[in-house]
């Protein structure tokens, strides 16, 4: 597959003087790797769209039968229709789109294996942001984290025949298809009974993403994995939620504080915040299901800025928040190099008790892309703390002072205005001159901590207008 990913992007190189960029090749190879393994598989799509058809026209005829094939498949109904919808080809070069289809052409599909077509989307994701290409963060989640993520949550549809799981803030859908391939090794490949295989197939991987071209890669990526999800367009946190609940909600809200100029106005939001995570969390908190479970990654400065504690206070009551997990430094690298980030796991319907804390960030090597990779070994320890109760209720041992893993009662979160950035273990490689962070790193901490004040700044402008009468 790697050797597959590698002449895909090496074709992109060559489109740029087409004008066209990482993301609309991506997009691209979304519309025209669909047509290939229909065709592979014998699909039925409507008349003249088929990839026999498009591999046989070349010049300017070529150009125009795409166009056309994108505009009619764009207003076919159900998940096709979604793919498509508001298709446009990028090529206006047609020596270049003949070139793509003719590298498309060359490999059958449908032979690889369903991981392996799917791997092709999540290895040229990773390839545009390692190349610094803008916007491809929010596209990815490091995989190694979400499948440790998972193990964890154990999404299993089979629990009763209405479980649903949902990424509100879905992406390209890196945590809605390894949900699925999870449930895949338990199943032994999906040895199941046909009316539970089919209500998995198309009632049970729900997502949202407010820009379309990851929404699109969304349902790509799950139908690649025979999976019809049903992910909406929208904006999660600005927008009213539907009724619609849900058993489990794995989820990465986007980092920063663009676009989060003013608090939502929503009713089920206890506390006003123009913070992206801060809301998101709140959203989280709505549409869980009474009894059900969350994982939410959220950046450092969500669980110590002003309004991080009166959020955290509602969700305790609400909420038995059990876990938190400290990510290592550079777990975002390439895309978000220098944040840092948790996660918090929290099951809604009973109040807190106790916060356990896994520190997998103190003495532990930063994450590097070539180095120093991400790899399931930085998550296999606290899958062990963490047990196998997915809603946090294994017995758990507290490791002490000197361990990663410490237990901390509700009355000292309290104490502590419910703000969670607790830390016990002296991080020595902060003074080691040979684990200093590389320059990238450290800028990209200190726009995380700007982008903090940024917003606690906006807090305290809308207070003053508020006061003086001025509307925001």
């Amino acid at each position: 597959m790697s050797d597959i990913v590698q002449k895909l992007w090496g074709f992109c190189h060559t489109l740029r003087h087409d004008g066209i960029d990482y993301g609309d090749y991506i997009e691209q190879i979304t519309f025209l790797l669909f047509l290939k393994m229909a065709d592979e598989k014998q699909l039925t799509l409507p008349k003249g769209c088929g990839w026999s058809k498009l591999r046989d026209h070349s010049g300017t005829a070529l150009l125009d039968h795409y166009s056309d094939v994108l505009r009619t498949l764009g207003k076919t109904h159900g998940i096709l229709g979604d793919i498509y919808a508001e298709g446009q080809s990028r090529f206006n070069n047609a020596v270049n789109l003949k070139k793509l289809i003719n590298l498309i052409d060359e490999i059958e599909w449908t032979s690889l294996g369903v991981d392996v077509k799917a791997a092709a989307y999540e290895g040229l994701l990773e390839k545009a942001a390692s190349e610094g290409k803008k916007g491809a963060g929010q596209y990815f989640t490091p995989r190694m984290l979400i499948q440790s993520i998972v193990r964890c949550m154990k999404p299993d549809p089979r629990v009763h025949t209405d479980f649903t799981i949902c990424d509100p803030a879905c992406g390209s859908g890196g945590f809605l298809v390894a949900a699925y391939e999870w449930f895949l090794r338990q199943t032994k490949g999906g040895a199941i009974d046909r009316t539970v295989a089919r209500r998995v197939r198309t009632k049970t991987y729900y997502g949202q993403d407010l820009v379309a071209r990851p929404r699109r890669l969304a349902l790509m990526n799950l139908y690649l994995h025979g999976i019809e999800p049903i992910i909406t367009f929208g904006d999660t946190i600005y927008e009213p939620p539907s009724s619609q609940r849900f058993d489990v909600v794995l989820t990465n809200p986007p980092f920063g504080t663009r676009g989060a100029n003013q608090a939502p106005e929503r009713e089920d939001f206890t506390i006003a915040t123009s913070n992206k995570q801060l809301n998101f969390l709140q959203h989280v908190m709505t549409i869980l299901k009474p009894g059900a479970r969350a994982a939410v990654v959220l950046p450092d400065n969500c669980l110590f800025e002003d309004k991080a504690g009166e959020v955290f206070e509602i969700l305790m009551q609400d909420c038995d928040l059990h876990t938190i997990l400290r990510l290592p430094r550079g777990t975002f690298t390439p895309y978000s190099q220098g944040v840092k980030a948790n996660v918090v796991f929290f099951q809604k319907g009973r109040p807190t008790e106790h916060v356990w804390i896994f520190d997998a960030r103190s003495n532990v090597p930063g994450i590097t892309k070539k180095d120093r990779p991400l790899t399931r070994q930085h998550f296999a320890e606290f899958e062990d703390c963490y047990g196998k109760d997915p809603n946090g209720l294994s017995k758990r041992k507290d490791l002490g002072e000197e361990g990663r893993f410490r237990s901390f009662d509700i009355a000292d979160i309290k104490k502590r205005g419910y703000r969670l950035d607790i830390t016990w273990l002296k991080d020595d490689s902060i003074e080691d001159a040979d684990e200093l962070a590389e320059p990238q790193e450290l800028a990209g901490e200190a726009i995380a901590e700007l982008e903090a004040v940024v917003d606690s700044l906006r807090e305290i402008i809308e207070l003053v207008e508020k006061e003086e009468g001025v509307a925001p």
